[in-house]
């Protein structure tokens, strides 16, 4: 079951009062966004994006049920498009706050059969959105057609992923056997290339790859660079940008955007990021590593 992560401090945070309109960017399977629209009851709306066209379809047949098809509008889009999404949403304007869930939705671990996870043997797909469309980027084209350098690199770069040079080595060398298709075969390769003690820590010796691959194929990093100035652009003044990430370079990116505009155009409401309290991590282990940062736009 979807359980959203930090919802009482996103609630603290983002504020919501009667009749406000909100931007849940994730918004996933809309744990968030129902907490919003308790909130902000009865007229209040909630413009709702999401990139996998599968979980859109879950939500839009949820509303229907829950009655609530006036008030949340949903979009099968990616964030890094936000601009042009609330261009085409006039009728929804101001905003009272926007709301980025960076982590991957329990739906996508543990249902969506794209390889997501170590823990199950699935195709290497790690798309968000998985479309038809032969040309496009998944985990399992970069492990059989990219430079062993180009995989070390993106190892490095997106998990500093100690091992990288070794794991690539032991892709470029199965692959000239066989293609790297699934995400057990990739988990061997990984445990091959590393040493006993590495697959014996607390962290899955696979977590740092798996990782890596998921943000190359969806160009995480980059898409939440390009689209914080935008947040803050279509925010009302007094508006709130909350952002919830997994990992230090997420949590890198958000805080030096809002050190960058601190006191000339927001106040940050966060000094340091939330963390999940001891009780929600004992529910929801899954939530251990958020970090939630907060601003409000002067």
């Amino acid at each position: 079951m979807h359980q959203p992560v930090l919802l009482k401090e996103v609630i603290e945070y983002l504020n919501p009062k009667s009749n406000e309109n909100f931007i849940d960017s994730t918004v996933g399977e809309m744990g968030h966004s129902m907490a919003i629209l308790e909130k902000n009851k009865p007229e209040g709306k909630v413009l709702g994006i999401e990139w996998d066209s599968e979980i859109i379809k879950k939500d839009k047949a949820r509303i229907l049920i829950s009655n609530l098809q006036k008030r949340i509008i949903l979009v099968n889009d990616s964030f890094v498009n936000l601009k042009k999404i609330v261009a085409e949403k006039r009728n929804l304007k101001p905003f009272s706050g926007i709301l980025f869930d960076l982590g991957l939705s329990s739906w996508h671990l543990e249902k969506s059969g794209r390889g997501f996870t170590f823990l199950k043997n699935e195709p290497l797909d790690m798309r968000y959105n998985k479309r038809k469309s032969a040309g496009e980027l998944t985990a399992e084209k970069i492990l059989n057609d990219w430079s062993p350098l180009e995989i070390e690199n993106i190892l490095k770069k997106y998990a500093q992923e100690r091992f990288a040079k070794r794991i690539s080595q032991e892709i470029e060398r199965v692959r000239r056997k066989r293609r790297i298709k699934t995400t057990f075969q990739l988990v061997e390769i990984i445990k091959k290339a590393t040493p006993s003690w590495y697959h014996k820590r607390k962290i899955h010796l696979a977590t740092k790859t798996f990782q890596s691959l998921r943000i190359a194929v969806n160009n995480e990093l980059d898409n939440l660079e390009k689209v914080l100035p935008d947040a803050l652009e279509v925010l009302s003044a007094g508006g709130r940008l909350l952002v919830i990430s997994f990992h230090s370079l997420e949590d890198r990116i958000v805080k030096n955007f809002f050190r960058k505009n601190s006191g000339s155009k927001i106040k940050i409401l966060t000094r340091k990021p939330i963390r999940p309290s001891f009780e929600e991590i004992k529910i929801n282990p899954r939530s251990r590593s958020a970090m939630l940062r907060a601003a409000i736009k002067l």
